[in-house]
């Protein structure tokens, strides 16, 4: 009899142990975001603020900017930068640089990266966005599938980005 009862409690405490342990799933990768998401840009005013068409910022050069982000003009450049979205897994911000009215650039400047798997779909997902972005010129883009969630920041963002940008 002590045999089973021994043998019980054994069997209960690994058990025990077994469903208690926990792994890590949220482990920070340092190095930040990976480069391989952002294409050159090709410089020009930056955009802060809400009110579409109006850009201000810091040049290149270090001084303050104020013009027409709505590219009317023959061979204006804006860069605006969308609304940060937050999402399940993170933030997601998307900044978009525009030429006479065309989308030329996409920088996103912030997206889900707080572990291994994080890195791992928005290194995939992310060019893919930007591609279709540049190849559609507005925000209706085909979610990418297995990063949903991040899709759907960065079309948020975008959007943003393109109503400030007056597109």
């Amino acid at each position: 009899m002590k045999r089973i009862v021994l043998w019980f409690m054994t069997t209960l405490t690994v058990v025990t142990l077994l469903f208690g342990y926990h792994t890590s799933t949220s482990s920070t990768m340092a190095g930040g975001h990976p480069s391989v998401l952002a294409a050159p840009s090709g410089g020009g005013a930056t955009t802060s603020g809400t009110t579409p068409g109006t850009t201000s910022g810091t040049t290149p050069g270090g001084g303050a900017a104020t013009g027409s982000g709505d590219g009317g003009a023959t061979g204006s450049t804006a860069t605006v930068t969308g609304d940060s979205t937050d999402t399940r897994w993170g933030p997601v911000q998307v900044q978009i640089t525009v030429t006479n009215r065309k989308i030329t650039d996409v920088k996103v400047v912030d997206y889900p990266s707080g572990n291994r798997r994080d890195e791992e779909i928005n290194a995939q997902a992310l060019p893919i966005l930007v591609q279709e972005t540049l190849d559609a010129q507005s925000a209706h883009i085909d979610m990418v599938s297995g990063a949903t969630v991040t899709s759907e920041g960065y079309v948020g963002s975008l959007q943003s980005a393109l109503d400030q940008a007056g597109l």
